[in-house]
């Protein structure tokens, strides 16, 4: 079942889960054996849907869908000059500082290009447990909200790994240590990044809109054993 965010004559925003490809692509793996989100769209409404933009395989949160291919442009044209406002929650390692931002180049897809890339973040909440994780005797974190003004390639992953406040659950620029005890105590591998929030000026209608998307089933398990309010 496919959970809709938003929805109008020109696009639909759907919440991602999870460990869901937006589309197959070569570079996937074992991609014949999931279903994609286009094509879970497809069973759901009989319809192709056209995506506008990208998100991780890993990351959950609203992505936007245009009912036509001739809707697509317009919209792309809104991430390609920012004038679309992304926030995102994170659940990071350690407790990170209230206010900061992270201007620091990203390698795009040719690994051999570095692009401008820039992050602004502000702490939400913290929690200390007394749960050891190598090398210290308890573990601390942060729910961190993320405002990525470009969007570069694992942008926020590389960003946050940079100034050593790692996702849980990124198998890739995480911690392997908090990775583990996550998987340990808690029963929960997935990455701890979701594109929670997106606001713009429709292209069509001129109207604001502002599109949210609510925490995924493990986010909220976790708000409660750190009895974080949500």
């Amino acid at each position: 079942m496919v959970t809709i965010c938003f929805e109008d004559e020109f696009i639909l925003a759907v919440l991602k889960p999870n460990n869901v490809l937006v589309h197959h692509s070569s570079m996937a793996r074992n991609q014949s054996d999931e279903k994609s989100l286009i094509q879970l769209l497809f069973d759901a409404y009989g319809l192709p849907f056209y995506p506008i933009h990208r998100l991780d395989r890993k990351t959950s949160g609203i992505i936007l869908f245009a009912k036509k291919k001739k809707f697509v442009a317009p919209f792309q044209e809104l991430f390609v000059t920012n004038q679309i406002q992304k926030t995102y929650y994170g659940l990071v390692r350690g407790h990170i500082a209230e206010l900061g931002k992270i201007d620091s180049p990203v390698k795009g897809r040719d690994a051999n290009v570095h692009k401008d890339a820039l992050t602004y973040f502000k702490r939400l909440k913290t929690v200390e447990l007394n749960i050891p994780v190598h090398p210290y005797d308890n573990s601390r974190y942060s729910l961190v909200e993320l405002t990525p003004k470009t969007g570069r390639l694992h942008q926020l992953r590389i960003h946050l790994n940079k100034i050593s406040h790692p996702l849980i659950g990124d198998p890739k620029y995480g911690d392997r240590f908090h990775n583990r005890m996550f998987e340990t105590e808690f029963t929960c591998s997935n990455l701890f990044l979701h594109a929670k929030q997106l606001e713009f000026t429709h292209p069509f209608t001129n109207e604001t809109l502002l599109i949210s998307a609510e925490l995924p089933s493990n986010w909220k398990t976790m708000f409660l054993q750190f009895k974080w309010s949500s």
